[in-house]
């Protein structure tokens, strides 16, 4: 229930709360607003925003909330109405002539944070109540002027929250009511310890209330530590995805994986979504491709400024962009309706972000698929995410080039078919076109218009591949033994430069100055790599540099990796005949900039492990938990 620009709702709003009302209406006997003893401000203002009927989780939420003084955890999906269950009934019971701070809502990204407090403001557009969000990436100036008339509602990202208590602009004293929204999001972005710091400031007497997808450990343990005797409302199965959401895969091989995210889109000509990728890298070079391709698309990702991600995303609102490529991180917040797909160009490592990728389509009963393009040995990944989300996904097979060729041609024909004719615009222009178009007749004149627009998309596929991933036969050992090459006691095929177990001793630009430990160093290993397969060896760790061995047939593989990565340096330790082959083409990545100065492994975007103090090492919007305390 989002709204954008303040009190002015965009059309993407009223559309979106169009399409659930219209859902709720449908239903018999279903409690309204009316009746959940809120203020006649308050009704005032819901009614003049189109609701009626609250959805699943208000209507658990808000009279748990008016009627008892207990904590609440409240399991619910992205987009089901969250901000309105907390919302309301908050701004129930504060005292808007109390000039000092009673509510506190931390949420994880700068756009979730704005979404909230103009939701805030639209619901108490008729109470003296104040709302004030305060996030990074905008001057804290700014946001210090807005505190000095005192709030009563603060919506806040954790990082910079903390800046203004540090600063003494914020004072928490007397908050009443607390509000974690997105919980298990701000673990995963590395808030952990913001979230504790912020908990043990509030007064203990506080009403806490944590809102979250699912319900990990973490979470649960939060839970237990900061809040009092807790109910739990659960709004769906708990850890589940929408029932809204079809979840299909398909296998290739990995580096096929590109053609096949062009069938899928091309199969499906009026898709809006997104698609999901592990990291800045690839994201940006993903997007490349599209757009070189001629697709509407473009990669959301941290080294986007401030301004460009605000572009970015507001070509996606109005469906200027079919396609947004994101990392997990830059993604989170996005409150974006209607979307048809979300594709998982590559799986992610935790399940739950796959729950929370998934959620991001099929909202407002409406129907949505999620799409995973995976290679043969991630299967696995795929019945764990069928565990957790009690759901089973359908394997289907990649689209051949005549599939994707005649999805395309009755696409046009029912586009043709279902546009509307100006007769008035076009009356002047008939009778040249009539005589223009005489010689031909029904038949040609149909032809010639499905060749003009279709003709692209025949030439692409007319001699397009299989990539369908087919396990090959195996016969006996021995046959593909000399099938393959191999043979007892000779080198090993997969890399004929190096025997059999040699190592090849490499060299990072990180050391003692960057916190580098070997943990650490097996961490970025195996978030750059992408394979925790690899095996490393004999780590020495110096106040510039770290050495360590990798065994010579992995050895292209974490070359490749490394050489994707903007401040990471990899080089050879000492000479050895595999890096002479591989001189030209050197194991770092693009230069340095000059005027970057923090460490290479907090530049980096980290989407699948905590640095060594339980926090990621990428932000958005200027929160920085790995910023030194004073």
């Amino acid at each position: 229930m989002a709204s954008e620009g303040g009190t002015r709702l965009s059309d993407e709003s009223k559309n979106r709360r169009r399409i659930a009302q219209n859902v709720y209406k449908s239903k018999t006997n279903y409690m309204t607003f009316k009746e959940l003893n809120l203020r006649e401000e308050i009704l005032s203002a819901i009614d003049e925003l189109g609701f009626e009927f609250p959805m699943p989780v208000q209507e658990k939420v808000i009279p748990f909330m008016l009627e008892n003084d207990a904590d609440l955890v409240a399991l619910a999906q992205t987009g089901t109405g969250k901000t309105a269950a907390f919302g309301l009934p908050i701004l129930n019971m504060i005292d808007p002539y109390q000039k000092q701070v009673q509510a506190l809502v931390l949420s994880p990204t700068r756009e979730l944070c704005i979404q909230i407090a103009n939701d805030l403001k639209n619901f108490s557009k008729f109470l003296k109540t104040r709302v004030v969000p305060v996030y990074g990436g905008e001057d804290i100036r700014t946001q210090l002027k807005q505190l000095d008339n005192t709030p009563q509602i603060i919506v806040a990202t954790p990082g910079r929250l903390i800046d203004l208590i540090d600063r003494g602009k914020v004072r928490l004293e007397n908050i009443r009511y607390l509000v974690l929204d997105e919980a298990d999001e701000m673990l995963n972005m590395g808030f952990k310890e913001d979230i504790e710091t912020i908990l043990a400031t509030t007064p203990a007497s506080r009403r806490t209330t944590l809102f979250s997808a699912t319900m990990p450990a973490e979470i649960a343990r939060i839970a237990k530590k900061y809040m009092k005797e807790y109910t739990e409302i659960t709004v769906g199965n708990r850890n589940s995805g929408s029932d809204n959401v079809s979840h299909i895969f398909y296998v290739s091989q990995a580096k096929q994986r590109y053609l096949v995210l062009k069938r899928i889109v091309d199969l499906n000509p009026d898709i809006y979504g997104i698609v999901f990728c592990r990291t800045r890298q690839e994201t940006k070079e993903v997007a490349d491709h599209l757009m070189r391709d001629g697709y509407n698309a473009d990669a959301l990702h941290g080294d986007l400024s401030q301004a460009q991600r605000d572009t970015v995303m507001q070509k996606f609102r109005i469906r200027n962009l079919q396609l947004l490529v994101a990392t997990d991180v830059a993604a989170r917040g996005l409150d974006v309706s209607d979307l048809t797909h979300v594709i998982n160009y590559n799986l992610p490592d935790d399940v739950e972000v796959y729950t929370h990728r998934s959620g991001r389509t099929g909202r407002a009963n409406k129907k949505g698929v999620s799409v995973s393009i995976i290679h043969s040995k991630e299967k696995f990944k795929i019945r764990d995410i069928e565990r957790m989300l009690g759901k089973k996904f359908e394997q289907q097979q990649i689209p051949n080039g005549l599939e994707v060729c005649k999805k395309q041609l009755f696409h046009l024909i029912d586009k043709m078919q279902n546009v509307e004719v100006n007769e008035e615009q076009i009356a002047p222009y008939m009778t040249q076109i009539m005589k223009q178009l005489e010689y031909l007749d029904k038949t040609e004149l149909l032809k010639r218009f499905v060749s003009l627009e279709f003709n692209r998309f025949l030439d692409y596929y007319k001699d397009s591949e299989d990539l369908n991933y087919h396990e090959k036969e195996r016969g006996p050992r021995k046959e593909r033994d000399e099938r393959d090459g191999r043979s007892g006691g000779r080198e090993d095929s997969g890399d004929k430069r190096f025997r059999r177990g040699q190592k090849v001793r490499l060299k990072v630009n990180l050391g003692n100055r960057e916190g580098i430990n070997p943990k650490r160093l097996l961490g970025i290993i195996n978030d750059i790599v992408g394979d925790k397969t690899i095996s490393v060896g004999d780590i020495e760790v110096t106040n510039k540099f770290t050495f360590f061995d990798v065994f010579a047939d992995q050895l292209d593989k974490v070359v490749d990796s490394f050489a994707q990565q903007k401040e990471i340096t990899l080089a050879a330790a000492r000479e050895s005949s595999g890096y002479q082959e591989k001189q030209e083409s050197p194991y770092k990545s693009r230069e340095r900039s000059s005027s970057r100065k923090k460490p290479a492994y907090n530049e980096r975007e980290n989407n699948r492990r905590p640095s060594s103090s339980g926090r990621s090492s990428e932000r958005t919007n200027g929160d920085k938990p790995w910023r030194n305390r004073r």
